[in-house]
């Protein structure tokens, strides 16, 4: 049964979530804090995951190179949405890379200026589970305290709760390693986003369905679903381009998302149901391209199949 809050989409959408909670739209501005990764700098390897590009997951963020400081970015991202006529307040997303992967001085200054711009409603942070220390919690838990009007969101990519997957594309930490962060997590009452993607390769539904089972059980307040992207430079490429990859077609993709749907929690956040692949640097599927087709595709789908979120949830 579809739910009254949901804004009258078969799941629970952030859009749905943000106009109930804070009354209006809030538009997401993606920012890249200069910070890098263990999976980039040596610590854990240099080539990232398989999937990431050399912008670390940030190709939509607002470039440091135009706009080096926070503000200048936030600035930059604000014009991006001057014609929009519904909501005037936004998500201040530290997007690129790692973002608390970085000394505590500078990560607390830069969340700080973004709490400070007077639109800001609140900050979300990507990051991963192995490098949200004690420390890095301690501090969100004061960011709230000193911004109580304000949101501190993290964003966690697991991607997958299957060791052998997550071997091949180099995530480079245990499933345990992100129980154990959530469990932190919700001891400070500090909401998280937990990143899935759909198409990895070797998984099938029954994979990715053992994970959004997880993702239940252990209580994550959002979700992203998000389709693997064969983006060029990154070592995902050659095996597409040798055959040996084969990205998911539209079709398969809209029943694997709408059968995530159904199995996910009811109260869980849904934060994305596609994503954006960078038109210059993807190379497939490039179905994908047209966002707008694929999100009227998946409520048409779930329309036509009564089907919404938590239908199959036990």
């Amino acid at each position: 049964m579809i739910q009254n809050n949901w804004q009258g989409k078969p799941y629970y959408s952030l859009d749905a979530y943000c106009k109930n909670t804070y009354g209006e739209k809030l538009y997401k501005i993606a920012l890249n804090a200069g910070l890098s990764c263990p999976n980039r700098d040596g610590t854990l390897g240099t080539g990232g995951c398989i999937f990431c590009s050399a912008g670390g997951s940030g190709d939509f963020a607002v470039k440091t190179g135009d706009y080096p400081s926070v503000t200048e970015q936030l600035a930059a991202g604000k014009a991006l949405f001057h014609t929009k006529q519904t909501g005037h307040r936004y998500i201040a997303y530290f997007q690129a890379y790692t973002n608390t992967y970085g000394p505590l001085p500078y990560l607390q200054r830069i969340y700080e200026e973004a709490l400070q711009e007077p639109t800001v409603a609140g900050i979300s942070i990507a990051t991963r589970p192995d490098c949200v220390s004690e420390d890095v919690v301690t501090l969100l838990v004061n960011l709230r305290t000193k911004f109580p009007d304000k949101f501190v969101w993290i964003e966690l990519g697991l991607q997958t709760i299957h060791e052998e997957t997550a071997l091949f594309i180099r995530r480079g930490y245990t499933l345990d390693t992100y129980d154990r962060c959530i469990t932190t997590l919700h001891e400070a009452a500090i909401p998280m986003i937990t990143h899935v993607i759909l198409g990895l390769p070797g998984e099938t539904a029954e994979h990715v369905l053992c994970t959004i089972s997880h993702l239940n059980s252990i209580g994550t307040w959002g979700v992203k679903l998000q389709l693997l992207h064969v983006l060029k430079g990154t070592d995902l490429a050659p095996f597409y381009e040798q055959g040996a990859y084969v990205p998911l077609t539209k079709d398969a993709y809209l029943d694997l998302v709408i059968d995530c749907l159904e199995h996910l929690d009811p109260h869980i956040v849904v934060h994305r149901v596609t994503g954006d692949g960078p038109g210059e640097l993807l190379l497939a599927p490039l179905w994908s391209l047209n966002k707008r087709d694929v999100l009227n595709s998946l409520h048409h789908t779930m329309k036509v199949r009564c089907a919404y979120q938590g239908r199959q949830f036990p």
